[in-house]
């Protein structure tokens, strides 16, 4: 089978096409021949080597965190799904650029009616804003909700979530302001360029903050982000992409002004309580079918042209979210 994989961490360049053998399945996995699959910034991580060097048994990784597809083989054990079955499965051990992954039928559920472009970029990012929002973020109906990137794949999906958990109102933030239109259309309340968020977020809600922030961005953004918190708010950290690795808080500053510092983690949770993921996915699907969320339809690219939406997405260049077409279905 057809693969995207790298052997050495590095820039998009160390993007190469592979052959691999198709997988069989495993007890309690199917495999899948995939249609379309997910971009998400950890994989961009994996590529440059945040988690690690290549650890493939030929000597290459494939990245890839969320996939659409149809079910091609069913491992023993495994019940409630058949082969020739649309679904979408989240890979916490990455795989996804390639025709055919195993999932952990854990990580697995059936598309249902929803285009399995869109069902593609589901499995990570939904369940991710779920956890943000309500497993670390504590939402109640009646929040102020800050959302950072506000027009990437996670804030995409979180704007709508916060919607359906009974938020007030959901504010976000664009690095560049050619983002704000297409964050616009997603029916934020307002938006803010984000070197200029505080003064605005304290504008927009007569000087009380927030109660909850959604932060991917860490440094600068992050402090800020505690300054702009209501009594008793919280940022939940979920991502690093200013690089900021040497930035702390001071415990002082969050019990001595009602602030809360918590963090989400999709691969933590894949690890410790994989249950949620899957009732997550299952939960946004179903949503998504019946129009509970708001569909918004990704944009599709060649797998082809993967190291370039991994150059683009370093460079905070992209909208939305973006999928690969893998094997689309005939």
């Amino acid at each position: 089978m057809r693969a995207l994989g790298f052997r050495s961490n590095g820039g998009p360049e160390v993007i190469e096409l592979i052959e691999r053998p198709q997988p069989d399945p495993d007890p309690g996995h199917v495999v899948l021949r995939v249609a379309y699959a997910g971009v998400n910034f950890a994989e961009v991580q994996h590529r440059r080597g945040e988690f690690g060097p290549p650890k493939g048994i030929d000597g290459y990784d494939v990245p890839g965190l969320e996939v659409s597809g149809v079910v091609a083989s069913v491992g023993s054990g495994v019940t409630g799904l058949s082969e020739g079955q649309s679904v979408a499965a989240y890979l916490p051990a990455f795989g996804g650029y390639a025709e055919y992954v195993s999932a952990d039928v854990r990580f697995v559920a059936p598309t249902g009616a929803l285009p399995l472009p869109v069902a593609a970029g589901v499995p990570c990012v939904y369940p991710t804003a779920y956890g943000l929002l309500l497993d670390a973020g504590g939402l109640s109906p009646g929040t102020d909700v800050l959302i950072h990137a506000a027009a990437g794949g996670v804030g995409t999906a979180a704007v709508a979530v916060a919607r359906t958990l009974g938020a007030k109102r959901v504010f976000g933030t664009v690095g560049t302001p050619d983002k704000l239109a297409s964050a616009d259309a997603l029916g934020y309340d307002a938006l803010f360029l984000r070197e200029e968020f505080g003064a605005a977020v304290a504008e927009a809600t007569g000087g009380r903050g927030v109660d909850l922030v959604l932060d991917p961005i860490g440094g600068a953004t992050r402090a800020q982000s505690l300054a702009a918190l209501a009594p008793f708010g919280r940022v939940v950290a979920y991502g690093d992409l200013a690089r900021s690795q040497d930035w702390t808080v001071d415990a002082w500053a969050l019990w001595k002004q009602n602030r809360t510092l918590a963090g989400f983690n999709i691969g933590d949770q894949a690890r410790r309580a994989p249950e949620r993921i899957g009732a997550r996915l299952r939960q946004a699907l179903t949503a998504l079918v019946d129009g509970a969320l708001p569909r918004v339809d990704p944009i599709v690219v060649p797998l082809a042209e993967a190291a370039d939406i991994h150059r683009r997405m370093e460079a905070g260049a992209t909208n939305g979210k973006t999928v690969l077409a893998v094997a689309a279905p005939d």
